[in-house]
């Protein structure tokens, strides 16, 4: 039977054939090229055409079968069967093979992954033409919705065009050294869905994307700032550890009624401090009596009173001016309680200790208890609360001060154990107030731009770490519950993704850490059900959980120079050949491997160019430019 290629055209035949099949090993086979097809170039059809090379593809005809396979290498080997006492020339002597990968086959003019069947010793191999070229890179179908990211490496005239389903419907990873052209591809990628999106009623409804932006690239704060897209299409937050004034992320008042959240920032230990904050959130008492200003008065009458009245030997003598010291600290950053000071120093003045025992002045000792406690309980009534001022963030730490005098007091817990945990509660506190708002989860949702951008430029290490996941969390817990039929989606996109999905830090306990991986992990894992997926940017893939990259579906592959990152990869990518896995760190600027489900074999691109307004705000400083 003769091949398909031979019936279509006999010219075609004789100038693409560039040898036969010599061995079948399973999808790796052998190639033996024909002699006179050792030039480096051939001319077919008034074009001039590569010949064969390490990492193009060649076909084999197997009947009317057209199978594809792509060259991983070769080898030459003289021909012994050549009579040496001819005259010829030496070049004749040589045979030349090809080691070639199987990859898949052709299917009435679409390129289909896997092998239908294996070929036979002596089928034809051929390059390949041009419609069977772009049919192995046309990665969507002709009806797709497809956006265009660049070009092949080496062929200029090949598009490189992706569905946005099969890639956005996915996690995304996109690693690379710094200088490789990371920021830029992640900018490409969404400038060119935001871009054919945008105007669409729909997309603003049912799409969110956020970006967490660690060093500033996404963002800068003036009136022209069109990064990746232009303002109007996107929210900024400018969020600072150091300044007042700055952004505050909103956040619904669920997410501060919640015990992990509490964990993280006061990085409790799970066997008592955790267990204090649970009754600081969430006992009855504290949770009712913080709602009302006579509340909070019986809250803070009985507090001192307890003290005074059932404070054990090992108390310090002065815990009740303690307790009224925290109550004035707490005042100067919120103004919650207008005479604080005057009632602090009424009761300051009004008590003494006389043979061991506080008393009140103008109280004589034999005086009964409940007179005495009646006498404090009329100065801390004169004390003025505003409750408008007695936010979600502020009614905890009030909950959070008046039960740790509670429990200590009553010997429930001891200052050792808790105490760290208290002391870390001002700054904290201070922090967190700085970069979160409360707000209607109604209001929240309720925003149509489609892009949010998060600068951490000016947020210190620690917060650098709880902030992305306190943010991530909320919205994965939200679209779970909420999204159940997949209406909408979220794509949190997190460059430089090393700084929270370490698994080497050593900032942090193995606590803290373990429950960040497992959040983010849960996401990936479990995301695509409800319409949520992760695109991770970073130059250390090292450093990030195998389980979290193994578990993308796409890769955009920089250069990457360091032996355990490119370790990293071979070690959990599974849609690389050896080709592409080798080139790694030989990439040019701005050339990248695309592997993974939204492309059909791994291919070299390289990243078509953004307009200079969408360009990320990461250009190399250029020296000379400052020093002349």
């Amino acid at each position: 039977m003769k091949n398909k290629i031979s019936n279509d055209n006999f010219v075609a035949e004789s100038i693409l054939k560039i040898g036969s099949v010599s061995e079948v090993k399973g999808k790796n086979i052998i190639i033996r090229v024909d002699k006179n097809k050792n030039a480096p170039h051939l001319i077919f059809d008034g074009k001039i055409i590569k010949n064969v090379s390490v990492g193009s593809y060649i076909k084999i005809a197997k009947g009317y079968n057209e199978i594809i396979g792509k060259i991983e290498g070769e080898f030459i080997s003289e021909d012994k069967d050549l009579n040496i006492n001819n005259y010829t020339n030496h070049k004749n002597k040589i045979k030349r093979f090809l080691n070639v990968t199987l990859v898949g086959y052709i299917d009435t003019k679409i390129f289909r992954q896997g092998l239908k069947e294996l070929p036979l010793i002596d089928n034809d191999c051929f390059l390949l033409n041009d419609i069977e070229f772009n049919c192995i890179h046309s990665f969507a179908k002709v009806d797709d919705e497809k956006i265009k990211l660049g070009y092949l490496l080496n062929e200029t005239n090949t598009p490189i065009e992706l569905g946005v389903d099969k890639l956005f419907a996915s996690h995304i990873g996109i690693f690379g050294n710094t200088g490789s052209g990371k920021s830029y591809t992640l900018s490409k990628v969404y400038h060119e869905l935001l871009n054919k999106y945008k105007e669409n009623p729909k997309f603003q409804n049912n799409a969110k994307f956020i970006l967490i932006d660690f060093n500033g690239e996404y963002a800068v704060e003036n009136d022209s700032d069109n990064i990746i897209i232009e303002k109007e299409y996107k929210n900024r937050f400018f969020l600072s550890t150091s300044k007042n004034g700055k952004d505050k992320f909103p956040i619904p008042e669920s997410e501060v009624n919640d015990l992990t959240f509490w964990s993280i920032l006061l990085k409790a230990t799970d066997q008592t401090q955790k267990p204090f904050l649970n009754s600081s959130l969430f006992r009855k008492t504290l949770v009712e009596h913080t709602k009302t200003e006579i509340g909070i008065k019986s809250l803070i009458n009985n507090t001192i009173s307890t003290i005074l009245t059932q404070g054990g030997k090992n108390l310090d003598k002065d815990f009740h001016i303690f307790f009224l010291d925290e109550l004035f600290r707490l005042n100067n950053h919120t103004s919650i309680f207008k005479n604080i000071k005057e009632v602090r120093n009424r009761i300051k003045s009004g008590l003494k200790i006389e043979y061991g025992t506080y008393v009140l002045e103008n109280i004589k000792n034999n005086d009964k208890p409940s007179e005495f406690l009646e006498r404090l309980k009329e100065i801390i009534k004169t004390l003025v609360i505003d409750l408008t001022k007695i936010n979600a963030f502020i009614k905890i730490r009030l909950q959070i001060i008046i039960n740790y005098f509670d429990v200590i007091t009553k010997g429930y817990y001891s200052k050792e154990h808790i105490g760290p945990l208290y002391n870390r509660l001002d700054t904290k506190f201070n922090e967190i107030t700085k970069v979160f708002a409360v707000i209607n989860v109604d209001k929240i949702m309720a925003n149509k731009k489609p892009l949010v951008i998060i600068n951490l430029n000016d947020v210190n290490v620690e917060m650098k770490k709880i902030i992305p996941l306190v943010i991530c969390k909320y919205y994965y817990e939200y679209y779970k519950k909420n999204n159940l039929d997949r209406e909408k989606y979220l794509n949190i996109i997190i460059d430089e993704a090393h700084n929270i999905l370490s698994r080497n830090s050593i900032r942090e306990s193995e606590t803290w850490k373990d429950y960040r991986l497992e959040t983010f992990e849960e996401i990936i894992k479990e995301g695509r059900k409800f319409g949520v997926f992760l695109t991770i940017s970073s130059q250390r893939p090292y450093d990030i959980s195998d389980t979290i990259i193994s578990q993308l579906h796409n890769y955009l592959l920089h250069r990457l120079i360091n032996n355990k990152d490119i370790e990293a990869i071979g070690r959990t990518v599974s849609y690389l050949d050896k080709i592409s896995f080798d080139s790694l760190s030989i990439l040019p600027q701005g050339g990248c491997i695309l592997a993974g489900l939204s492309a059909d074999l791994p291919v070299v691109m390289k990243i078509d160019k953004l307009p200079e307004e969408n360009k990320p705000h990461n250009e190399t400083i250029v020296l000379t430019s400052k020093w002349k």
